[in-house]
């Protein structure tokens, strides 16, 4: 690695020239990774709640395809990794506390114009949608949201994220559940307290190849269409720029095509 001091106008910028494996990489260190780098670790909030994106199991270690992606921003930067828990009815309130408790937020977080309102959100990563899970031997129950949108059909969500957003948007007649541990929600719906479960088109297929109680009847006609992304506060602009260059990199060079084959998703880039 070889570095030079910038100065310009008085102020002192360092660069530092990062040999690819043709063309070195030239990146500024600005405010927020410079503070990582003297920090020495990367904080990551995420939630541990979502299979197969970001989970935390009982020995303390997380996993899944969020971790992943994190672990590569991590190694981009030049630091090691520390995962910070969030939840998602406190993950806008966790991404601007004061003092802050993290540098980025990752593992399942949908890309909205809402959250970019107020916070930085990367480039996508993940396709993404809203869809169902239901017991297997229901499947043929419901096709489509009015199958859904009756009296007598409990749908169960979690708290405080978008999937609870969207029952109460769209199923006005359905019975909604709200249920606290996202993670516990399928066994709840394959033991018959409650009918469905709105999950996500990333989400739902981990479930249904691991439980053979469950099935995803609209998986391939999800709700919605959006992307999942990396959250993080305003400011923190040249953090923005590593994490886009992150995804961009792993597009272009293969490496987020294997994950995606890696935990059985859809891979749309």
């Amino acid at each position: 690695m070889l570095a030079a001091i910038l100065c310009i106008s008085g102020a002192c910028i360092t660069t530092c020239c990062i040999s690819g494996d043709d063309n070195p990489v030239v990146e500024t260190q600005q405010p927020t990774i410079q503070r990582i780098r003297e920090r020495g670790k990367l904080l990551a909030g995420t939630t541990g709640d979502y299979r197969p994106l970001s989970y935390l199991e009982g020995d303390g270690n997380y996993w899944g395809f969020g971790i992943e992606m994190a672990e590569k921003i991590a190694e981009r930067i030049g630091v090691g990794i520390e995962y910070v828990h969030t939840s998602w009815p406190t993950l806008t309130a966790d991404v601007l506390a004061e003092p802050q408790t993290f540098d980025l937020a990752i593992g399942g977080i949908t890309i909205t114009d809402a959250r970019k309102e107020t916070m930085l959100m990367s480039d996508g990563y993940l396709a993404n949608g809203k869809t169902i899970l239901c017991r297997k031997s229901e499947s043929d129950r419901f096709k489509s949201l009015a199958d859904i949108d009756k009296p007598e059909v409990r749908v169960m969500v979690n708290p405080g994220g978008l999937n609870e957003k969207f029952a109460k948007a769209n199923l006005t007649h359905a019975t909604i559940i709200v249920y606290q541990k996202n993670e516990e929600i399928p066994n709840q719906v394959a033991d018959g307290n409650a009918d469905v479960m709105i999950t996500e088109i990333t989400e739902a297929p981990w479930y249904i190849q691991n439980d053979a109680r469950l099935a995803a009847p609209l998986l391939n006609t999800p709700f919605t269409h959006g992307e999942i992304g990396v959250l993080m506060r305003k400011g923190q602009d040249d953090l923005l720029q590593m994490v886009n260059k992150t995804i961009r990199q792993m597009k272009s060079d293969g490496t987020l095509r294997s994950l995606h084959e890696k935990y059985r998703l859809v891979y749309a880039y």
